[in-house]
């Protein structure tokens, strides 16, 4: 099962080619008007924000529930390692058994509601344990936000420009972090430090961005009701046909490791910048410098998405195994860095995010689409995810663990030593049966 071949059909790749042969794209390519499909992507990119809202203002509360509960570190981290695995058993449900039969419409809206619900109630937790079930709740539902958007991306957007609309999707997830961190950080300020403000007024911003949604997708379904549906499409049994596609397992093994790779920066990049040689730097500067890593992801998350949407499918596979190849040599070279310069760390730290993300934003995006079509792509969606999310409640303690026994030096040669095995993965992405003329016909 090829994943152009037997997913593209016919009208689609002859009105592609169509549109290449002219030099002009027009706008009946789209299966709603252009102009509509840029705003309804953007409104759901907006409603994915404000999940991130509700998602990461935990890292800003953590001191304050510290201090407030009086616990330990240990205690608090346990809420976090409970409500990933919440997440990850999201991830399996609502794409293999729900989303795929239901709609993306619907269940995009029921996610974020039902974080709104949750993220707002757990202001009002009395106990660290009911704290820790209103947030694993909150992780819960905003699991089904990703799987819901990627399947009605496809409703809108012709199959040669997937790629880059995927890229458009995935700096949700950035762009959502960084705002979580600032509307925290700046609640924290105004209430003088309650965790309860930290934690619950996100979900205020929330209930704002759901009625926008709301406004901006009610009106594109009144558009696109005479569209053909895909719900009929889909039987729970053939998810097991995904067992036999050896696309889904490189995907899935890229996942895992670029999961691995991207919570080894996100949780340990501060640290790492303030040990041995830059050990006198500030944590407020550490956390400062350890941005680039996705200020930069963000550009080659669009960079990539630009360029795939203007590749056959041999091709991509060598440019994703060189991107894939130059992230493990400067994984690997990371600790030899550090007796040179900071700033050479730094823009390391820069270029492996450039490079890692774009990929990483494939996976349970573009991918996903191809390997089984878009009636199935939630489920696709959600299980690659639940890989990734898998290693990454794993990897902190076993990275951690690496770190203890040979320091920074050990624990990046081993990872960079794994991406490069990643690499090699990506040079059997695609067969090259599946890179023939229909190939750049589909891709223009």
């Amino acid at each position: 099962m090829e994943l152009t071949q037997s997913n593209v059909s016919a009208g689609a790749v002859k009105s592609a080619a169509a549109a290449h042969a002219s030099g002009t794209e027009s706008a009946s390519a789209y299966p709603v008007p252009r102009s509509r499909a840029f705003i309804q992507l953007g409104s759901i990119i907006l409603g994915y924000i404000g999940v991130y809202l509700c998602r990461k203002n935990f890292a800003v509360a953590v001191p304050l529930i510290q201090k407030s509960f009086s616990v330990d570190k240990a205690q608090v981290g346990a809420i976090d390692s409970v409500a990933t695995i919440a997440y990850a058993a999201g991830k399996l449900f609502w794409g293999p058994t729900i989303i795929d039969r239901v709609g993306g419409r619907v269940c995009f809206f029921a996610a974020l509601a039902g974080v709104a619900v949750f993220g707002g109630a757990s202001a009002f937790a009395v106990t660290l344990p009911m704290l820790c079930v209103l947030y694993a709740a909150n992780r819960f539902c905003g699991s089904g936000g990703w799987e819901s958007m990627v399947k009605l991306v496809p409703e809108w957007f012709p199959s040669r420009h997937m790629a880059l609309a995927m890229a458009f999707l995935s700096l949700s997830f950035v762009f959502g972090g960084v705002c979580a961190l600032l509307l925290g950080g700046e609640v924290a300020a105004f209430s003088h430090n309650s965790w309860r403000a930290v934690m619950g007024f996100p979900s205020v911003v929330l209930v704002a961005i759901i009625g926008m949604c709301w406004i901006v997708l009610s009106r594109g379904k009144k558009r696109s009701a005479t569209a053909p549906s895909d719900k009929t499409k889909w039987k729970f049994s053939r998810i097991l046909e995904l067992a036999k596609i050896p696309q889904f397992w490189i995907v899935c093994g890229l996942s895992f490791v670029l999961t691995i790779t991207r919570e080894t920066f996100n949780v340990w990049t501060v640290d790492f910048l303030k040990t041995d040689k830059f050990a006198h730097v500030s944590s407020q500067l550490a956390a400062l410098l350890s941005t680039p890593f996705d200020a930069m992801g963000a550009v080659g998350i669009l960079l990539l998405g630009w360029m795939l949407d203007r590749l056959t499918h041999r091709r991509r596979n060598w440019l994703l195994f060189s991107i894939m190849a130059a992230v493990a040599v400067l994984i690997y070279a990371l600790p030899t860095l550090v007796r040179m310069d900071l700033w050479m760390v730094v823009t390391a730290i820069g270029l492996i995010g450039f490079l890692s993300y774009g990929p990483y934003s494939l996976l349970a995006g573009v991918l996903a689409v191809e390997i089984h079509g878009k009636e199935f792509v939630a489920t696709v969606a959600g299980l690659v995810d639940a890989s990734g999310y898998l290693a990454g409640i794993v990897s902190g303690y076993l990275f951690g663990a690496i770190l203890d026994r040979g320091g920074y030096r050990l624990g990046f040669h081993y990872l960079g030593v794994v991406t490069f095995f990643a690499a090699v993965l990506c040079l059997f992405l695609y067969s090259r049966k599946a890179s023939g003329p229909q190939t750049r016909e589909t891709h223009g």
